[in-house]
């Protein structure tokens, strides 16, 4: 009786999962992905879906001025009217706006940040207006003089930014951000073990499609709003798939919480990487991919534990309990028994530490 007491000890079904767990996290961390959670480790090798932000995690989120268009004023008066309005935004295309301006910058009063569409406030008594077409037509200033020029840097990957002042379309500036080559290994790998890639962004439809066609992307969803990106994972998820959610801003919060897995780019907000299950030191997309490596050969090491751990009782407890005492006289010594245990032990941690070896071929 205490043959098979000893001998049907579960320590090895007990520490079959957590070694595995805790081995991958911590390969995981020495590769630069920081793991939250055994529920993202797991979920992450089963996830049919990768939903990517544009800026600041496929680009380099460092945006620079490529194109400047005045309309009735000259290109400087321009600049300097852009640099102030966006001199109080934290928005990256706005630090572009304002890294492409070294001269005075004018005082602006009553500053109004419109999620997803721009910015506005009061410069020399006069409102001005710094955005997307949304929010000019919302305030009802004619921007068809710059429609050419949007129309042609969009095709080429680029974000136009309108400027209006005193209700008069003064400007055009083209804003790009380099797209990352790691980004574009990421997606045609993922698109490889037979995952869906999706690019979703505020930019306008043209500028978006020309960058998911860059990226090779199967679909790009375009001109959502910050509030509307979680509503977009959500509407995937019910649609039955598992879905992962790679961000880096504030505005990817939401989507990053909703999703199955939210990965956030280490560079990106404190308020992103609380969000989110994984957290990317490195910012390269790449390492989406290798932590969808770690986390399918930590579940089928996990198979592997398991199956041992089973299988080992399975025949183990017969033998203690006298299954070949009758045919043979054999009897399990307490001892033997004792010993066989801790190897069954010994066997689940040896095969979990494996997983240092692991590598993202």
């Amino acid at each position: 009786a205490i043959c098979v007491l000893v001998i049907s000890c579960p320590c090895a079904l007990g520490l079959a999962t957590p070694v595995a767990i805790t081995v991958s996290a911590g390969k995981c961390a020495s590769n630069g992905i920081l793991v939250k959670s055994a529920q993202a480790l797991e979920t992450l090798g089963k996830a049919d879906t990768y939903v990517f932000d544009k800026t600041g995690t496929v680009t380099t989120g460092k945006p620079a001025v490529t194109d400047i268009t005045a309309y009735g004023i000259e290109n400087d008066k321009l600049l300097q009217i852009a640099a102030s309005l966006e001199s109080k935004s934290e928005h990256l295309l706005a630090k572009a706006v304002c890294n492409s301006y070294s001269g005075k910058i004018l005082t602006a009063v009553g500053f109004k940040y419109i999620p997803g569409k721009g910015v506005s406030a009061m410069i020399s008594g006069r409102k001005a207006i710094g955005g997307n077409a949304a929010l000019m037509s919302e305030n009802d200033i004619d921007i068809s003089l710059a429609a050419k020029d949007s129309d042609t840097a969009a095709k080429q990957g680029k974000t136009p930014v309108y400027f209006a002042f005193d209700q008069k379309l003064i400007g055009l500036i083209c804003i790009a951000d380099e797209i990352k080559p790691t980004s574009i290994e990421a997606v045609k790998a993922l698109k490889a073990r037979g995952s869906e890639v999706v690019l979703l962004t505020g930019d306008n439809d043209i500028t978006a499609q020309a960058i998911g066609k860059t990226l090779g992307v199967d679909r790009t969803v375009s001109e959502v709003l910050p509030a509307e990106k979680s509503e977009q994972i959500k509407q995937l998820q019910q649609q039955g798939k598992t879905v992962v959610m790679v961000g880096d801003g504030i505005n990817d919060s939401p989507a990053l919480a909703q999703a199955d897995v939210g990965i956030a780019i280490g560079g990106g907000t404190d308020i992103a990487i609380e969000s989110a299950d994984i957290a990317l030191m490195k910012s390269e997309l790449t390492d989406v991919v290798k932590a969808n490596t770690f986390s399918r050969k930590t579940m089928q090491n996990i198979k592997q534990n398991l199956f041992w751990a089973f299988f080992y009782n399975v025949i183990g407890i017969p033998i203690a309990a006298g299954l070949l005492f009758i045919p043979f006289g054999i009897t399990l010594s307490p001892m033997i028994g004792a010993a066989a245990m801790s190897l069954s032990s010994v066997f689940v941690v040896t095969n979990a530490l494996r997983l240092y070896k692991m590598k993202d071929k």
